[in-house]
């Protein structure tokens, strides 16, 4: 049995033609560390990081080494960012939002508890 899926928006089945003509939306601003970047809609913070050249936004806890993504599908915590205040939130895996407020974190993400 085929089963054909549809664009949801528009109700048309999805073709290879359409979706080689698929066009993202337009970008909009997400704030990191009092800097602006960019974001796609769908995109994770860590793609929005990335796509922004920012491949390393965590201190460890003790000896402060950088970490970024390492394994990109929520597994590990060395993605962990500050989002709208929220700390402890993996990149890889929350979406970016237009106005999202990122910080970088450091330690436990907990002001004074960076030991």
């Amino acid at each position: 049995m085929l089963i054909r899926r549809r664009d949801r928006q528009a109700g048309l089945p999805r073709t290879p033609r359409r979706l080689v003509d698929a066009r993202p939306e337009p970008a909009f601003a997400l704030h990191v560390d009092d800097q602006e970047i960019e974001a796609l809609p769908g995109h994770t913070i860590a793609a929005a990081l990335w796509r922004a050249g920012i491949v390393s936004w965590r201190r460890t806890r003790g000896s402060a080494e950088p970490r970024g993504v390492f394994c990109a599908i929520g597994v590990c915590f060395d993605c962990l960012v500050t989002v709208n205040g929220r700390p402890n939130q993996r990149a890889c895996l929350v979406l970016a939002r237009p106005g999202d407020v990122v910080a970088t974190q450091a330690g436990t993400g907990y002001e004074g508890d960076d030991a």
